[in-house]
């Protein structure tokens, strides 16, 4: 038997380093070849790790969550015949320097050896009632330990203890005692309703027991990539947000009958997002350096001819931007295809590459949520994000001072305000609802 290294790999594009997101096998495991068993994710993708060989998973290196550099050793599985593990230590040893005459030890301290690999982790998700009872326990004599009640054995409480246990539906026999002669104490309680209490179904009470519970979460993989990019995009850019009512009556109509139409002919339901994209190449047209990107740094602003449009999509792993390049060349039915094909990729996790990045103006809509107005934060480097809010049928007047009932929708659109004023941001956004409101005037 021997000891197979597997190390982070070099994912190309310049890309030193990458995040340890998820783990796929544990220790003790066996793996065939190609078997993932592990996901790691750069500033551009995740990555898969596969098994090159078929072997047995002995050891880990990387905790979920921690940045490793290409060509750290991650994962050791224990292989049938000789494995690479001489190779990689004779690697060691040709690039240690020169000047380190004092041998190191041939593993760091906190590495695991193959053979300690069973040693359990403390767990991390421990609550702090569960923290605090465990070190009650620790503290107390011997004496006075918790102790396995005897069978019919009544369980000592105070009444408050009991009556917060009646409330939550907990029965004492099965919570442990830390207190003296094995007394149930508050934390005691909180401990056992952080982890596996049967839960209430009813009755007087129910509800109202207050929940001590704390559970840690770590912000790792998307969800840290997607902070890091909003806290740089409101760091760095001074946003200006403008909100306008558009009619889309005539608009919700046509759609309609253009639905209707192209269902005899296979076509794929159009969305209010293919019309306002639309709208939107158009408008672009009209104010060009709203179609860019900022370089701040460089202090240079890249005004695009082509509309590359991010389209800003909920997936189970957070908030993805699937890019549909050249828009503007794209009809109708174009538009609405690649929307539910990029969303579509987005969501299960196959976007390519190119597909997530390079966007020059990104739309986000809340769908059928919507809401009144919203205030979008700009995907950085770009300079404007439009967002759509909900339609609601609503009572306005017409020509001749009638209430009638209108199909209105809300854009919220921020910009920045160092590439942007917001004259310019007003104009643009009335832009486009001229075109929502007459849509005829978008193919004419």
């Amino acid at each position: 038997m021997g000891i197979h290294v597997i190390k982070l790999p070099d994912v190309g594009e310049g890309v030193a380093e990458a995040e340890f997101v998820e783990v796929h096998a544990k220790v003790g495991d066996e793996v065939e070849p190609d078997q993932n068993l592990a996901d790691v994710m750069t500033d551009k993708a995740t990555v898969e790790i596969p098994s090159p060989r078929k072997g047995k998973v002995v050891w880990i290196g990387p905790e979920v969550g921690e940045t490793v550099a290409v060509g750290s050793e991650i994962i050791k599985l224990e292989v049938e015949g000789k494995g690479n593990q001489a190779e990689v230590e004779a690697e060691k040893a040709e690039t240690k320097p020169a000047e380190h005459k004092a041998p190191e030890p041939e593993e760091k301290p906190q590495e695991r050896e193959p053979e300690a690999v069973s040693t359990p982790k403390p767990e991390k998700d421990r609550s702090v009632a569960q923290e605090a009872a465990r070190a009650q326990h620790t503290s107390v004599p011997a004496a006075d330990r918790p102790r396995a009640r005897a069978e019919g054995e009544k369980p000592l409480a105070s009444p408050a203890v009991r009556r917060r246990a009646m409330d939550r539906g907990v029965k004492l026999e099965q919570v442990m005692g830390t207190g003296p002669a094995g007394r149930i104490t508050h934390d005691d309680l909180d401990a056992y309703i952080a982890g596996d209490a049967p839960a209430r179904t009813g009755g007087a009470g129910a509800g109202y027991a207050a929940d001590t519970s704390v559970q840690e979460v770590k912000v790792i993989g998307l969800r840290r990539k997607i902070a890091e990019k909003m806290a740089e995009s409101k760091r760095r850019i001074p946003h200006i947000t403008y909100v306008e009512e558009v009619d889309v009556t005539a608009l919700e109509d046509l759609r309609a009958h253009m639905n209707a139409a192209g269902k005899a002919e296979g076509k794929p339901k159009l969305t209010i997002l293919p019309f306002l994209m639309r709208a939107l190449v158009l408008a672009l047209k009209r104010y060009p350096h709203i179609n860019a990107r900022f370089d701040d740094d460089a202090g240079v602003v890249q005004q695009f001819g082509g509309v590359h449009l991010g389209i800003a999509t909920q997936t189970d792993n957070g908030l993805i931007v699937p890019v549909i390049r050249h828009a503007e060349a794209n009809d109708l039915w174009r538009n609405a295809e690649e929307v539910l094909r990029l969303s579509s990729a987005a969501r299960e996790g196959t976007a390519k590459r190119d597909e997530l990045s390079g966007s020059t103006i990104t739309i986000t809509s809340l769908g059928p949520l919507g809401g009144l107005v919203t205030t979008p934060v700009i995907n950085h480097p770009e300079v404007a994000i439009v967002g759509v809010n909900k339609i609601q049928t609503l009572p306005r007047y017409d020509a001749e001072g009638r209430v009638v009932p209108r199909k209105l929708m809300n854009l919220s659109s921020g910009f920045d305000h160092r590439i942007v004023d917001g004259w310019d941001a007003a104009e643009f956004v009335r832009a486009i609802k001229g075109y929502l409101e007459h849509p005829a005037t978008m193919f004419v």
